[in-house]
């Protein structure tokens, strides 16, 4: 545990306050826990962004101390501009360390597998995170798979995971992590869709509905032309 940031007691409150503070590349955040009243403070942007950019990321246990006053963390809850894309609040949550946490864990996979290698498949990740119930000390960067041996169509599930040490896997053993698929042809459905068109060709290159409107066209023009003629031998 190697991040130590430095936090002041937030004193001013409302969204004027929270802007100025967020001018000074600072971040207002909430320290609560179980067994201690909120606690309002102020910490340095970077401080933040160095603990999500370390190898544990959000799992990160860090030390916030303020005043004369240390407390051991992790961030449970970011506040981000959709606009910005910058961090507008941060809620912390205390940790106990001798008492269990659930936490969101990556899961990585590892190797190439034979539907990606050799079957022109390629990995479909369903579930990126399992959640796992550990001691602090406990908890893992992530959780490493090995897809070598999957073939297209083929996939892990939680239930294939196991479990680091001293940690509980609480996801649902039938949740689907990764499956091995295959991308859709287009040159298949290009195909189909010309095998349709010349089905409905006639023996003479022509759409048999078409065919078919002319013929008739035709045979109502000789039926005119009958009995014009029939009209014209009465007339004489």
């Amino acid at each position: 545990m190697g991040f130590k940031i430095k936090g002041e007691k937030r004193e001013v409150f409302g969204k004027n306050a929270s802007r100025r503070i967020r001018i000074e590349d600072k971040v207002p955040v909430i320290l609560y826990g179980a067994d201690i009243p909120s606690i309002p403070l102020i910490v340095l942007k970077n401080d933040i962004i160095k603990i999500l950019k370390s190898e544990a990321g959000e799992n990160t246990i860090f030390k916030i101390s303020f005043n004369s006053e240390s407390r051991d963390a992790m961030i449970k809850e970011l506040q981000i501009d959709p606009v910005t894309d910058e961090i507008i609040h941060v809620d912390f949550v205390q940790i106990a360390m001798d008492k269990s946490i659930q936490v969101s864990v990556p899961v990585v996979p590892v190797g190439e597998a034979v539907g990606v290698k050799s079957e022109g498949g390629f990995v479909d990740f369903i579930t990126r995170e399992v959640e796992v119930q550990c001691l602090p000390k406990d908890i893992p960067e992530n959780i490493e798979i090995d897809i070598s041996d999957l073939h297209v169509h083929q996939s892990l599930k939680v239930e294939d995971i196991r479990p680091p040490e001293g940690a509980e896997i609480l996801s649902d053993m039938d949740d689907m992590l990764i499956l091995i698929n295959v991308p859709h042809k287009e040159e298949e459905v290009v195909e189909e869709e010309v095998v349709e068109e010349e089905e409905v060709i006639g023996e003479e290159g022509e759409p048999e509905v078409i065919k078919k409107e002319k013929e008739e066209v035709e045979e109502e023009k000789k039926k005119e032309k009958k009995k014009e003629v029939e009209e014209e031998g009465e007339k004489e």
